[in-house]
């Protein structure tokens, strides 16, 4: 009984992975080509005003060499209000790769003690960063807010 266990365990895991990788496989598109084993990171510092508008820096890039262990999946339906959505492009306006994160200025913490818990804070201001496999064809790179299903433009810069 424990053998089947672990082989019904082994067989769930495997299926469930493969359809995980095909659609992280998506997001990345196929005209543009890695190059030569690269991660690009980029590094940004987000403010809040008094009046509540967000301000995002670039404050540093670093390209190094090494391969994506796995590529972010991007669905735009698991986007939630606050959410940053970085895509990055070629010279000619062309999306090369995209990827979302949480919102840096209300990160969630857990805490361990008597209970498991969640807290969510609220934060002036932030650093975050995003790694990418680097690419030749990256010319600049904007930032996306998402709010209320609608997206509203944080960030452009050539890269």
């Amino acid at each position: 009984m424990k053998i089947f266990t672990s082989l019904m365990a082994v067989s769930i895991l495997t299926f469930f992975g493969v359809g995980q990788v095909k659609s992280q496989s998506q997001s990345l598109k196929e005209v543009s080509v890695q190059s030569k084993n690269q991660i690009l990171y980029l590094f940004f510092k987000i403010s809040k005003d008094q009046s509540g508008l967000e301000k995002i820096s670039l404050n540093d890039q670093k390209i190094v060499n090494g391969k994506m262990k796995s590529m972010p999946a991007f669905n735009e339906n698991e986007l939630e209000n606050g959410d940053l959505i970085i895509t990055l492009y070629d010279r000619s306006g062309k999306e090369i790769y995209i990827q979302n994160a949480k919102n840096p200025l209300n990160p969630e913490l857990e805490s361990f003690g008597d209970e498991m818990g969640r807290h969510k804070l609220t934060l002036q201001e932030s650093e975050f960063s995003f790694r990418f496999p680097h690419f030749s064809e990256i010319n600049f790179v904007k930032i996306e807010k998402f709010t209320n299903s609608k997206k509203h433009l944080l960030f452009t810069q050539n890269l």
